[in-house]
């Protein structure tokens, strides 16, 4: 296995890659300029490696993407409410950094602009947020992780009233009603009406174990505990949340590799393969587990192996240094237009590409994790 020798090697790497490649992120193959939450999953990258390596030019970075969309009054390039999409609320992470260090009040309305949204969010009749307005009654795993964290740090930077247990309650809703008693892993989406025709007419479960909505669910675990007062009613149960999901994690771990399946629990089934984002994010929320003293220590083999599996089976260094990574889902859904429907050969047909967004921000976020972790003496 490949050993990591220097701290913030692989972060540096990384996001030197992305800075040189994509200088403006949303001019990049397929995005053409609109609001995609894909952005805030490399820029909280660089938020962390900005924060623990105080180099300017990751803050800079930061600025100048979320300045193309965040206008003088508030406002955001390509931003509708009322389209009621949860994933819109992701780069929203970013305007607490932009406002804290800038003191400019346009990062605050943009961000008050977006809590807006989710005053009037569709809901299931638990209080769950629908994943879309266009995916009524549904929850999908995705969500938790473009909407929550946001939400408890508006919370807690402007709303000190606010009702923090609307934030814990998604995570607690989520996992009751997606959870597969005997593996513990989580299905990829709920149907509240039994409606669609991904849905099991009873359980209104999607079929399948979808690597990376599993990955999504833990990150977005990991980041709220962090932000989560010590003494909130709910922090116990999330916590017990987070150790219950990586444990069903772990069991499918691939033995040879440490990483992750695209479809988790089906290591053996030919077209399966294994996947960059889903395993950079579960590594990711164990290193922030452990970091934050969520997990016990018996994690850290766990999470060595799966690290090295990164390094070892996505990551190609080219002749110019810059890094790539490999093996990445381009998107799956469920639903919609082209009818996804939510079975072992739609998530492998999905194309398999290089240096997707969600990708090498999750594995940007794994590294710093990873590299700023302080171990135990032994």
């Amino acid at each position: 296995m490949v050993l990591i020798q220097s701290q913030y090697e692989w972060a540096t790497k990384v996001a030197a890659s992305i800075m040189e490649r994509t200088p403006k992120l949303y001019e990049g193959e397929g995005y053409n300029g609109k609001w995609s939450y894909d952005y805030g999953v490399i820029l909280k990258g660089f938020a962390k490696l900005w924060k623990i390596t105080g180099e300017a030019q990751y803050f800079q970075y930061i600025r100048d993407n979320m300045d193309h969309f965040i206008q003088d009054d508030g406002t955001i390039r390509g931003y509708r409410q009322e389209e009621y999409n949860i994933d819109h609320i992701n780069n929203g992470k970013l305007l607490f950094v932009l406002y804290s260090e800038t003191g400019e009040e346009k990062y605050k309305q943009a961000a008050a602009l977006l809590r807006d949204q989710l005053r009037s969010h569709p809901r299931t009749s638990e209080g769950a947020f629908w994943h879309k307005q266009v995916y009524p009654h549904q929850i999908w795993l995705d969500g938790l992780y473009m909407g929550a964290p946001f939400y408890l740090e508006y919370l807690l930077n402007f709303e000190q009233d606010g009702d923090i247990e609307d934030v814990t309650r998604q995570f607690i809703l989520c996992e009751r009603h997606t959870k597969d008693e005997q593996t513990g892993l989580l299905f990829h989406a709920w149907d509240e009406k039994r409606e669609q025709p991904w849905a099991d007419g009873v359980t209104g479960l999607s079929p399948n174990f979808w690597g990376r909505s599993l990955g999504w669910y833990v990150m977005a675990l990991a980041d709220v505990l962090e932000l989560l007062p010590a003494n909130h009613q709910d922090r116990g149960e999330l916590i017990r949340i987070l150790n219950d999901t990586l444990a069903a994690l772990r069991k499918v771990q691939d033995p040879h590799t440490g990483v992750w399946y695209q479809v988790v629990n089906e290591g053996s089934r030919k077209g399966n393969y294994l996947e960059a984002s889903a395993s950079s994010m579960i590594v990711y929320a164990i290193a922030k587990g452990l970091r934050l003293n969520l997990l016990s220590s018996e994690w850290f083999d766990v999470l060595d192996q799966a690290y090295a599996g990164l390094i070892d089976e996505f990551i190609l260094e080219t002749k110019e240094g810059w890094v790539n990574l490999n093996k990445n889902c381009q998107v799956a859904g469920l639903g919609g237009s082209s009818r996804r429907d939510g079975t072992y050969a739609y998530y492998i047909s999905e194309p398999i590409i290089t240096n997707d967004q969600k990708g090498l921000g999750a594995f940007l976020q794994a590294s710093t994790e990873y590299e700023n972790l302080n171990r135990p003496t032994r």
